[in-house]
């Protein structure tokens, strides 16, 4: 039985990519780089990333991430329906089809898949779609414990994830504050797929698949699905710096998808407490997005034009700017000796030494130091500064 279940896991692997909703994340992801790369050169004439980062950051970055799940929904038996699966494909998929990811957190697509499966057994109404049926019969009675366990292990990742990488692909955009100056906002939005190991109880899925792979223990047969659960996340800073905010958000969602877990866990004692996770967490998750959203209106900005020097808005990846450890929210004050106000003041000033740069910079706490490096006559355009005009 053993090889058999090895087998099955690495069919389920390969038929991951037959799932259509995979495809449809990448092609989104795809789209997201190339819409981030073309507002980068409307305000800036240069994009920061590459217009194929956000599928890498999409593909790679929750690798880690969908092993622990899966391992964990495998060791300790974690069932779900075929009917929680269709859902939330149709949920994750009109997420993606309107552009709004907001509704692709975890919480949001999980509560509700369950509202509408409970909806189903309410109604006890059973819908085809083509060889595939749903039928509403117990549609959430085994589903109370495991849709909120597989709910805070998912909020977890969101957590992690946008707590890592959401301020490394929050890209700067150009805006007009109330006083008529420039101010920069940072809007970060990504997708995440997650392919997690879930098993599914029975043979109803042999109904429309007969070819896919099942194993049996004991009296039961299960077959094995990689889904693709996909996590979304759109979010603006304005008032403080990614780097200072997202990490926050991303501790608070994390603690969010604990609590969905624990809870979840008691509702093999008390039913109702898994559909009480289940609201909670969506209500919390909401709630923390709104917060964030109101915190950031155009009151203030942390990064706008200053007359103490050039504001930095961003830094290019692995050039000179980035080798001397300066940051976006950092104001450079001297170059070469020369005191700077404006972009052009700047490279003015690099060409006063051909053989190194050395810059005057006021970091986030308002201190004064020193930063050089070797940017070479014909180069200085290249230093790989994003600023403030």
């Amino acid at each position: 039985m053993d090889e058999t279940i090895l087998i099955e896991i690495l069919k389920g692997i390969g038929r991951l990519f037959i799932n259509p909703l995979m495809y449809i994340a990448i092609i989104s992801a795809i789209y997201l780089g190339y819409r981030r790369v073309k507002r980068e050169r409307r305000f800036f004439n240069r994009r920061i990333l590459g217009g194929w980062s956000e599928l890498k950051n999409m593909l790679v970055m929750g690798f880690v991430l969908s092993v622990i799940i899966s391992v964990f929904s495998l060791v300790i038996g974690l069932t779900v329906s075929l009917e929680l699966l269709t859902v939330v494909f149709v949920v994750s998929l009109v997420a993606l089809i309107i552009y709004t990811y907001h509704l692709l957190s975890p919480a949001i697509v999980m509560a509700i898949a369950f509202c509408m499966l409970a909806i189903m057994q309410w109604q006890n109404w059973t819908y085809s779609i083509g060889p595939l049926e749903l039928n509403g019969t117990d549609a959430v009675t085994n589903l109370v414990m495991t849709v909120p366990i597989l709910t805070g292990l998912l909020l977890m990742a969101e957590g992690i994830l946008i707590r890592r990488y959401g301020g490394r692909f929050a890209s700067p955009i150009m805006e007009t504050t109330k006083r008529g100056l420039n101010g920069i906002g940072y809007y970060s939005k990504q997708l995440w797929v997650l392919p997690v190991f879930t098993i599914i109880p029975g043979d109803g899925i042999q109904s429309f698949a007969p070819f896919w792979p099942q194993f049996t223990v004991g009296a039961e047969q299960f077959s094995l699905i990689v889904f693709p659960f996909i996590i979304g996340f759109q979010q603006m800073v304005r008032q403080k710096l990614p780097m200072n905010v997202y990490p926050q958000m991303g501790r608070s969602i994390v603690m969010i998808g604990q609590f969905v877990l624990i809870v979840g866990l008691t509702a093999y004692f008390s039913p109702v407490l898994g559909a009480a996770a289940l609201a909670l967490g969506a209500i919390s998750r909401t709630v923390i997005g709104i917060y964030y959203s109101r915190a950031e209106d155009r009151n203030s900005y942390a990064v706008m034009r200053s007359d103490r020097g050039v504001m930095i808005a961003g830094i290019l990846p692995n050039s000179p700017a980035e080798k001397m450890g300066l940051l976006a929210g950092e104001v450079i004050k001297r170059v070469n000796g020369q005191d700077v106000y404006t972009e052009e003041d700047l490279y003015k000033a690099l060409q006063i030494n051909a053989a190194h740069c050395r810059l005057e910079v006021l970091d986030h706490a308002g201190e004064l130091r020193l930063a050089q490096h070797v940017v070479h006559r014909d180069d200085n355009y290249k230093i790989g500064l994003l600023v403030v005009n």
